[in-house]
């Protein structure tokens, strides 16, 4: 039997029903540690941030600063720069990681695969060729090769 190593799963794993609850954007924002939160970019309305759970690597997220559950909630000045902010960051994803696409969008709903409910936040997620292949399929299992924490300084750099 073979064994994918990923330990910065079990901290996902380990985080108390209770905990789960809280809003991980907000409290992110409130800790003004922005590399231990990997929060990348902050402007006046919205800030983005690396996923801590990825899809792929370079996964970001991209919120409005204030705490809003859905798209009507949004001024236009928090869409524009909402916006303004995926725009810059897929070029800054796309200088680093080279990637063949994007997938860009919201989860609204818990049917529509929102894992938190009440800030809203839009996904950016570089996507290549083949990077869907029988692991997730066989085993439910995503391997991500890129480490956080070097991404996210490479991020910063190109800011």
């Amino acid at each position: 039997m073979k064994q994918l190593w990923a330990p910065w799963r079990s901290s996902y794993i380990n985080i108390k029903p209770q905990h789960r609850k809280r809003c991980f954007l907000c409290s992110a924002l409130k800790d003004n540690n922005d590399e231990k939160n990997l929060v990348v970019a902050r402007g006046k309305r919205c800030f983005v941030m690396l996923n801590l759970f990825p899809y792929n690597a370079g996964h970001l997220l991209v919120a409005p600063v204030k705490h809003k559950a859905d798209l009507e909630d949004l001024s236009q000045e928090e869409i524009q720069e909402l916006f303004g902010l995926t725009i810059k960051m897929k070029k800054v994803l796309t200088r680093i990681l080279k990637p063949e696409g994007f997938n860009i969008g919201f989860n609204i709903g818990s049917v529509a695969g929102a894992g938190l409910l009440s800030h809203i936040h839009l996904h950016l997620v570089p996507r290549w060729g083949g990077d869907t292949n029988f692991m997730p399929v066989l085993s439910g299992t995503k391997v991500i090769s890129q480490s956080l924490l070097d991404l996210y300084r490479k991020l910063r750099r190109e800011l």
